[in-house]
């Protein structure tokens, strides 16, 4: 049995719920995705020429910095790198709303929710995720200090940039896989597998990272393993807005406050001595992070269907 909180959310989508309307609307978020992409890394590209010579070439090297991390030669070390690669998420964030409404002929912002329902997911996985993981973080901090990656100063200049794009990467993963995939798959079939399980599935297989070794299979199981958390919120409140709180939370700790190595760290307070791809104490650590994600999920799902 789906909840009613998330079959009332549906109803949009099951006016025009055909199978061939999702594909056309895949293609068309991809289009958005890699065309916006391409036009705003061109637009940076071209006003840092203008601005100064020198800032093309920091911009190219950040792009090639990007482009080997995706080939599994290390991580994204420089902020100019992360901000880049933040930047290509807005035609994933605007991808699925157009296509919603294109092709299922839908409010984009059914995609969401309703706004109270959003507001109170969001905020209450805020609210529970901020404590544990600054907890967590003090344990670390107190014994296993990580290595110092950025000063403080330059670290909070960048904040009132790096926490809008981070919310943006985060709320557009959400509005394709847990909004407009989850609940297209919902309006046209029942088994769970489908629309809960083969969504998280994909959104895992996305996160494949030849950089991580011997720990892919931990970091791939732990987006897994989020993704079907995230789905089950969405289904338990019928919006979006607790697996954005989590999701947006999670990222913002794992690439402000304290990064993995090898992994996104430009943009990081503190980087973890151990690379992603170290066995031993690294893979505990990252399994750790599991349970805690799981702990968090657990009590934001308890306040938000008490």
């Amino acid at each position: 049995m789906r909840t009613g909180q998330f079959e009332a959310s549906l109803e949009e989508a099951k006016l025009y719920p055909q199978l061939w309307r999702l594909g056309l609307g895949l293609l068309l978020i991809a289009f958005v995705f890699i065309s916006a992409s391409a036009m705003l890394i061109g637009a940076v590209v071209a006003l840092a020429g203008l601005i100064d010579p020198m800032y093309t070439v920091h911009t190219t090297a950040a792009l090639t910095r990007i482009q080997a991390t995706a080939q599994g030669y290390g991580g994204i070390d420089s902020p100019l790198a992360v901000f880049l690669l933040l930047i290509t998420f807005v035609g994933l964030f605007i991808g699925p709303m157009l296509a919603a409404a294109a092709f299922h002929f839908r409010d984009p912002g059914s995609l969401f929710g309703g706004w109270q329902d959003w507001r109170d997911g969001f905020l209450t996985a805020l609210a529970v995720l901020i404590p544990i993981y600054a907890l967590v973080l003090g344990v670390t901090y107190l014994f296993d200090p990580p290595e110092a990656n950025l000063a403080l100063s330059r670290w909070l200049r960048y904040l009132p940039l790096a926490l809008p794009l981070i919310f943006v990467q985060t709320a557009a993963e959400e509005l394709l896989f847990r909004g407009y995939l989850q609940q297209q798959l919902a309006a046209r079939f029942a088994a769970r597998w489908i629309w809960m399980v083969l969504p998280a599935v994909i959104f895992a297989s996305l996160h494949w990272s030849p950089a991580a070794g011997a720990n892919l299979p931990i970091v791939l199981a732990s987006a897994l393993i989020f993704g079907l958390i995230a789905a089950d919120l969405t289904e338990q409140t019928g919006s979006l807005g607790a697996a954005m709180g989590i999701h947006f939370g999670n990222n913002s700790f794992g690439m402000l406050v304290l990064a993995t190595g090898e992994t996104i760290t430009g943009l990081a307070l503190h980087v973890s001595p151990a690379p992603i791809d170290q066995t031993g104490p690294q893979s505990l650590a990252m399994a750790a992070s599991i349970l805690i994600l799981l702990l968090v999920w657990w009590i934001t799902r308890r306040l938000l269907t008490r």
